[in-house]
C-alpha cells in the first residue's frame, strides 16, 4: 500500500471537514493515453518522487485514476480541485469532457456532481499539453533546452500541485474576501454564496482561543459585504496595536468560522483565518502596520532535488522558513513561481513577509499577454488573504517584455499588470518589473550582481550615484517614466559561489561570483550587507538565493539544506555584525 504523499489540507485558509485526497498513485503515459506506467501524484515525471524521473521532452502526458465517492455524500455536490496542472489540461470524468483550463501556475476547480456515480467506481482522466518551446507561455525557471544551465532548471511538466476532492452542500459559501481595516480595528468580510440567498451568514472571531464576537447577517441576494469591530473594553486584548497586530516578530493570527444556517440548522461551515496587519507607503518609506519596516529578504526559488517545484513533504516548507528565519531574514522573494498556498499558510503563522511573483515567459505577443491577465489575475485572487504577502511582482528583468525601453505597447503591458493588480488588491505595493526598467510602480527596485564590494557600495552613495549606475547596462526607468520618491530596495545583489562547498560537478557549478574558502565567503557577505545597511538611501535588500539549484550553486543552503556557513553567523551578518569564522 503506498503511502498517499502531501496529505495535508491543501487549501488552510479556506477548510472544510468535508474532502479527499486524490494525491497517490495515477496509471501515465507520455504522448498517447495508452496507460503504461505508474506515477506518484502530485510529483512531475521529470522528479525522481514521481517514480518516473525522466527528464525528455514530451509536450503531452496522460494521466487516469479511478474513485469512489461515498453514499453519505449523495446529496451534496462534489467539487475536483487541482492544485496547479502545468500547462493546460482537459478534464474527463466517466468518459465525459468536463473542463479545460489553461495556466500551469494557478488552481482550478471543476463541479462534477452530475457526471459521478456514488458508492461505486468513478474515472478521471486528463489531457496534459506543456509545450516545452513556447516561449510566450508563462513558465518561470523551467527551461526549454535539453540540458539546464545557468538560473535555468528542469522543467516541471502535468499535474504539480495536489488533487482533491470537496463536498459541499446544495447552498454553501464559495469565497470570502478578508481586509483587514487596520486604522479602524477592524476587518472586512466580502462573501459570495451558491444556493438558497434566503439563509443567514454567520461569522465567529477568536483570537488565540477566546471568542471575540459573533456577526450574523441576513444577505439580500448571493452577495453582500460587513465590516467587525475587533477591539472593545470588554476583552483582555485592550492594546490592539500590541496584542493583536500581525508582523513577522509577532505573528498573531485571528481565527474565523463561516457558518451558513437555515431556521433549523447549520447548511455549511468553513474555517479560516486572518492577520491584522497594513502596508503603505508614505513619504518614500514603505511601512508596516504604519511604522517604517527594513525589509530583509532571501530570494528563495522553491526546488527541491527530488521534486523540483513541488515540496516533498509539508515539512519541507516548515523547515525553508525556519531556516530563513533563523538567518535573519525577515521575507522571502518567492521567485519566478506561484508557490503552494500551504507555504503561504505557515508563512502566515509563523511570521515572514513574502513579495509574491509570477513564473516569466520570455516573449511578448498578444496570446503572451492575454494568457499573463488570467494567470495573474487568479493568482492574486487566490491569495489575496495572506497576510504573509506585502507586494506583487508581476514581471522581472523585462522577461517576456524584452523590448520595454522602446516598445510603447510592451510599457503599456507592464502599466497595465500594475493598475490591474491595483484594481484587485488596493492594500499592497506593486513592482511594475523588478530590476530596472521601471514604469509606474510603487518601488525602485535595483539587481546589482557587482562583485567588488567598494564599486558596490558606490552606488548607494546618494540618489545621483544611483542615477550613474545601469544594472545590467539598463536604465532605471524607461522613456516616459521617471522617480518620484518612491523606496528603493536593492532586490537581487550577492549570488556568491563558495567553491569550498560544492553539491555538484565543479566543471558545471555557476555563481555571479565565487570565492575559495568558508571565511572569504563570510568576509564578502559581511561587506556586501554593510555597504547596502549604512547606506541612507536603501530600505531594504534580497540576497542571492536561499539554496543551490542544479547548476547554480550560490545559495546559502545546498539544495540539500544544509547551511554553507553557522545560521548564527549569516544573522550575524544580516544584523551588521563582523563575522567571527574558523577558517575552513
Amino acid at each position: 500500500m503506498v503511502k498517499i504523499p502531501r496529505s495535508e489540507h491543501p487549501r488552510p485558509n479556506f477548510q472544510r471537514s468535508s474532502w479527499q485526497s486524490l494525491n497517490g498513485l495515477w496509471d501515465f503515459s507520455f504522448d498517447a493515453p495508452l496507460f503504461d506506467k505508474k506515477i506518484l501524484v502530485p510529483f512531475v515525471f521529470e522528479s525522481s518522487l514521481s517514480g518516473i524521473d525522466e527528464t525528455d521532452f514530451h509536450d503531452i502526458v496522460w494521466y487516469k485514476r479511478t474513485f469512489s465517492v461515498p453514499e453519505v455524500y449523495k446529496n451534496q455536490r462534489t467539487l475536483l480541485h487541482f492544485g496547479a496542472v502545468d500547462y493546460g489540461c482537459t478534464v474527463m470524468v466517466n468518459g465525459k469532457t468536463v473542463s479545460f483550463h489553461e495556466g500551469g501556475q494557478v488552481s482550478f476547480v471543476v463541479d462534477i456532481t452530475g457526471e459521478i456515480m456514488f458508492g461505486k467506481e468513478n474515472e478521471v482522466i486528463l489531457r496534459v499539453f506543456d509545450h516545452h518551446a513556447d516561449l510566450e507561455q508563462p513558465r518561470g525557471k523551467q527551461y526549454w533546452e535539453e540540458e539546464p544551465k545557468s538560473i535555468f532548471y528542469t522543467q516541471s511538466t502535468g499535474i504539480w500541485q495536489s488533487v482533491w476532492l470537496e463536498f459541499v452542500p446544495a447552498s454553501y459559501v464559495e469565497s470570502v474576501r478578508i481586509t483587514p481595516l487596520f486604522d479602524e480595528k477592524s476587518v472586512q468580510f466580502e462573501y459570495e454564496l451558491q444556493g438558497d440567498p434566503n439563509l443567514s451568514f454567520e461569522s465567529e472571531i477568536f483570537f488565540e482561543g477566546d471568542p471575540i464576537t459573533t456577526v450574523c447577517v441576513k444577505p439580500n441576494g448571493l452577495k453582500g459585504s460587513f465590516k467587525v469591530l475587533l477591539q472593545n473594553t470588554t476583552n483582555k486584548y485592550w492594546n490592539f496595536y500590541e496584542d493583536m497586530v500581525w508582523s513577522p516578530e509577532n505573528p498573531r493570527l485571528f481565527d474565523v468560522v463561516f457558518t451558513l444556517r437555515s431556521k433549523e440548522a447549520v447548511v455549511d461551515t468553513v474555517a479560516s483565518y486572518f492577520g491584522m496587519r497594513k502596508t503603505s507607503i508614505e513619504n518614500g518609506m514603505f511601512l508596516l502596520n504604519n511604522k517604517p519596516y527594513y525589509q530583509k529578504l532571501v530570494l528563495d526559488q522553491g526546488y527541491w532535488e527530488e521534486s523540483l517545484l513541488t515540496a516533498p513533504t509539508d515539512e519541507a516548507f516548515v523547515e525553508d522558513i525556519e531556516l530563513t528565519k533563523a538567518m535573519g531574514f525577515n521575507g522571502v522573494r518567492k521567485h519566478q513561481k506561484v508557490e503552494d498556498p500551504r507555504y503561504l499558510y505557515h508563512a502566515d503563522r509563523l511570521g515572514l513577509l513574502v513579495w509574491a511573483e509570477i513564473g516569466s515567459a520570455y516573449h511578448y505577443s498578444v496570446s503572451y499577454a492575454s494568457r499573463m491577465y488570467r494567470e495573474w489575475e487568479a493568482r492574486v485572487l487566490r491569495d489575496y488573504n495572506h497576510p504573509c504577502i506585502v507586494t506583487w511582482v508581476p514581471l522581472n528583468e523585462s522577461w517576456g517584455v524584452q523590448e520595454i525601453a522602446t516598445s510603447k505597447r510592451q510599457q503599456a503591458h507592464s502599466c497595465a499588470l500594475v493598475h490591474m493588480t491595483k484594481s484587485l488588491d488596493e492594500t499592497r505595493p506593486v513592482i511594475c518589473n523588478d530590476g530596472w526598467e521601471h514604469t509606474n510602480g510603487d518601488m525602485l527596485t535595483v539587481h546589482d550582481y557587482e562583485g567588488e564590494v567598494g564599486t558596490f557600495a558606490s552606488h548607494y552613495k546618494d540618489l545621483e550615484a544611483l542615477w550613474e549606475y545601469r544594472p545590467a547596462g539598463k536604465a532605471h526607468y524607461v522613456g516616459g517614466f521617471s522617480y518620484s520618491g518612491e523606496p528603493v530596495m536593492v532586490s537581487e545583489f550577492g549570488g556568491i559561489q563558495c567553491l569550498a562547498d560544492q553539491s555538484s560537478e565543479s566543471g558545471k557549478n555557476w555563481g555571479y561570483t565565487s570565492v575559495n574558502s568558508s571565511r572569504e565567503f563570510s568576509d564578502n557577505l559581511h561587506l556586501l550587507f554593510q555597504a547596502l545597511l549604512k547606506s541612507k538611501l536603501v530600505q531594504g535588500y534580497c540576497y542571492t538565493q536561499l539554496t543551490d539549484i542544479g547548476t547554480e550553486t550560490n545559495g546559502l543552503l545546498t539544495i540539500g539544506r544544509k547551511p554553507k556557513l553557522p545560521l548564527s553567523v549569516i544573522r550575524g551578518i544580516n544584523n551588521g555584525l563582523q563575522p567571527d569564522l574558523e577558517e575552513k
